[in-house]
């Protein structure tokens, strides 16, 4: 496998993005109560500070793009399952996105820290979560419709089902039916209950990318630069340009 691994030189200019940390916390909230997930908050990110960004950084990582948590408790997977949770003015379970947002406060507090522990770095903090609440709840704003149902699904008002999945088969009175997705998957937001339609990813990266959602405030074919009119010599920016340019385009 030697000879699939990148070049030292690569770590240096690569571009390095972090989604972070929708599993964890979802499957904390499986068997744990949510105070318990709350308190697992700091280890979480302790681990992605030193494990991860700082680990990589020794590698050779210079640039870094930091995405934090979205509203979890907007997906049919949490609304399915904990029907008893206080929800909030646009019928999302609120505790659940209490434990999102302080996830974030605390991402965004360990990121200020890596700046200063990591000199030679461009990390940019990207509030993911802003972009995708405004999606959930003003969905048609942005031309969606039915935020909170799966696309691909079965069963309940949310078209999730624990035991049965998208494009499984389920027996209904005897009869088998094939999980399949609505006819206009290009206006959902949710595809499988989980995991976001393609559409609703395209205008979540359309809104991210313009870097109005970051911290610094600079576009994805500036994430380079460590501040705005600083650029930072580790990553070609031309690089960069012609990926946000190609996403554009889907």
């Amino acid at each position: 496998f030697a000879i699939l691994m990148p070049k030292q030189e690569y770590f240096t200019n690569a571009f390095y993005t972090f989604d972070i940390d929708q599993n964890d916390l979802t499957a904390g909230f499986f068997g744990n109560l949510i105070v318990q997930v709350n308190a697992s908050v700091p280890d979480i990110i302790n681990s992605f500070s030193k494990n991860v960004t700082i680990d990589i950084y020794i590698s050779g990582a210079r640039s870094f793009w930091i995405h934090n948590t979205g509203p979890i408790s907007c997906l049919p997977l949490i609304l399915a399952n904990f029907r008893s949770a206080e929800t909030d003015a646009y019928d999302f379970a609120k505790p659940y996105n209490e434990v999102a947002q302080y996830f974030n406060h605390k991402l965004k507090e360990v990121v200020v820290l890596l700046r200063k522990d990591l000199p030679l770095a461009a990390i940019i903090y990207v509030n993911i979560y802003s972009v995708k609440y405004s999606l959930f709840s003003n969905p048609r704003k942005y031309g969606f419709r039915d935020p909170l149902v799966a696309c691909c699904g079965f069963g309940g008002k949310y078209n999730y089902n624990n035991d049965v999945g998208c494009a499984e088969t389920i027996e209904v009175n005897g009869s088998r039916i094939f999980v399949g997705s609505s006819t206009r998957p290009s206006v959902r937001v949710v595809w499988d209950g989980i995991h976001y339609t393609e559409a609703a990813n395209k205008f979540i990266f359309s809104q991210i990318s313009t870097g109005a959602f970051s911290d610094p405030p600079l576009p994805l074919n500036m994430a380079c630069h460590k501040s705005v009119g600083q650029p930072f010599l580790g990553l070609s920016c031309n690089n960069l340009f012609q990926f946000s340019n190609l996403w554009s385009r889907y």
